[in-house]
């Protein structure tokens, strides 16, 4: 980022102290309140100001503090403006005036209701990428753009914008395969294992995945658990070229910027966009080089589509995004009424994509003939396999151990292959009574795992030990919590305690 952005030439000076405070993305610059700059130039808390050094430069949001955390000629930065920045210990940094953003306007506009056109959300999204906007303007426009709010144009402009404003990868392959799902079912994991398949069958599938958004645990997240994420837009590509796939988190690359950041404000809020949600998967497709992608849109009365209506409207919506681009997509709805697998959050989930890949009996049945069904919808799609044949060759590929072995190649490449370690402290949730298992609440159920701190705490979750249709006996295990400490393990148990309809049992006459 370029220093270009100040309304005046009059600037003040002060010298970098490291507090090491994380604010995750967000830049924050602190000072003392009795700082002469904060007086001279008339900044106040939660003022915009633009920070200058050795050529580079950012809009970080003031905060103050006392005397024993902050001298009067020094400033502080978030650990996220500080790397921004590539700041050293008593640098010495410029304070100046940020210039009025002309996207606010467009913001605005947004707020009250009105419709964007392609160069208005380029130059909020713009801004966004380049770190001009704090959590507040994030917030608001998040918030704007939630539900239905994005007509289709906007969507396929938003889309647009997103992937101008980062990187973008070509591969040597005309077909570049990928698969993705809309999130919003707990222990749906199925790409760890769709990856391999692929790879194995000799296409080409750079994956990259978000964290957690709302859910305990993202594929990354899981992933991460089993072999390192973050890697570089050199090093994603180097293990595309030697093992023809990876499993890599998008926000440690620039491929559609803007959607990390927004992600991380969507987190808190704990809701999605229709609109950007399509932008937010399609843009980092685009952008990764994709042709051919397989979307799943799990459906459910506690999934995030809860009916077929709201599955269609966004399935229209996701492919004539898709057709705007060029991109050939195949849309499958499938099961969202309960979770996939047994573990829910990144230790337990990893557990599972293993058993699955190591052909383990004991794996969760569910998971793998998800994983297959999808895989071989990609491998007919991208034109590995002829119409009819896909399941056949991705279930060959797997049962033979050849996924299993190229998944661990993947691991080995991306930085080496860990064992899972697990969390020290359990608690079996009992049945109150028996009977048969008639429904269960997703959400509720991810919230369980949430709470006892996934994905955050990787060993953290839920084992989850009574699907739909089963027969529980009185005093029998519905789900295990897992906690890496005794007072999460507690946090979690609380709420579940208070939650007797998240598991329905029927009595059985």
């Amino acid at each position: 980022m370029t220093g270009n952005n100040v309304s005046h030439p009059n600037h003040s000076h002060l010298r970098l102290k490291r507090l090491g405070i994380d604010t995750y993305r967000e830049f924050v610059i602190y000072m003392n309140r009795d700082c002469e700059v904060c007086r001279a130039e008339g900044f106040e808390v939660r003022s915009r100001i633009a920070v200058e050094s050795s050529g580079k430069s950012i809009v970080a949001t003031l905060n103050v503090t006392g005397d024993d955390l902050l001298s009067t000629d020094e400033a502080g930065l978030s650990e996220a403006a500080w790397k921004a920045l590539s700041a050293e210990e008593g640098q010495i940094v410029t304070l100046l005036h940020p210039s009025p953003l002309i996207s606010e306007s467009h913001l605005r506009r947004k707020v009250y209701g009105g419709t964007l056109g392609k160069e208005e959300l380029e130059h909020i999204v713009r801004d966004v990428a380049g770190g001009f906007y704090d959590d507040i303007h994030l917030a608001a426009f998040v918030t704007a753009c939630a539900g239905d709010r994005l007509n289709a144009q906007e969507t396929i402009d938003l889309t647009a914008a997103m992937i101008s404003a980062g990187d973008t990868l070509t591969w040597q392959s005309s077909r570049v395969a990928d698969k993705h799902c809309i999130g919003g079912l707990p222990g749906n994991r199925t790409s760890m294992i769709v990856v391999p398949i692929v790879a194995a069958a000799g296409l080409v599938i750079p994956k990259t995945s978000s964290r957690a958004i709302t859910s305990p645990a993202g594929t990354a997240d899981v992933m991460e658990t089993l072999t390192r994420v973050d890697l570089d837009l050199g090093e994603m590509k180097r293990v595309v070229e030697q093992e023809g796939g990876c499993i890599a988190w998008g926000g440690a690359m620039r491929l559609s910027p803007a959607d990390d950041i927004l992600i991380g404000v969507e987190r808190p809020l704990d809701f999605d966009s229709e609109g950007q949600l399509v932008a937010s998967v399609l843009s980092k497709k685009i952008a990764a080089g994709s042709t051919h992608v397989v979307l799943d849109l799990p459906v459910g009365p506690t999934a995030k589509l809860r009916n077929a209506e709201a599955a269609a409207r966004l399935a229209s919506r996701l492919q004539q995004t898709a057709d705007a681009f060029g991109l050939i997509v195949k849309i499958v709805e499938t099961d969202g009424t309960q979770p996939v697998g047994r573990g829910i959050g990144p230790v337990l989930e990893a557990r599972d994509v293993v058993a699955v890949l190591q052909n383990d009996p004991a794996a969760p049945a569910d998971l793998r003939k998800r994983a297959l069904g999808l895989s071989g919808q990609l491998l007919e799609l991208a034109g590995a396999a002829a119409s009819g044949g896909g399941l056949v060759l991705a279930e060959s590929l797997l049962s033979s151990g050849a996924a299993w072995r190229k998944f661990q190649s993947i691991c080995a490449a991306q930085g080496g292959m860990r064992d899972l370690t697990f969390a020290p402290h359990r608690y079996e949730v009992l049945a109150l009574q028996a009977g048969q298992v008639t429904s269960i609440d997703n959400r509720k159920l991810a919230k369980v795992a949430k709470l006892a701190g996934a994905p955050r705490a990787p060993m953290a979750g839920v084992d989850f030990h009574a699907p739909l249709g089963s027969i529980v006996k009185l005093g029998q295990p519905l789900y295990t919590v897992h906690a890496e400490t005794p007072g999460e393990l507690a946090y979690a148990l609380d709420y579940a305690k208070s939650q007797t309809e998240m598991i329905e049992v029927w009595e059985t006459t």
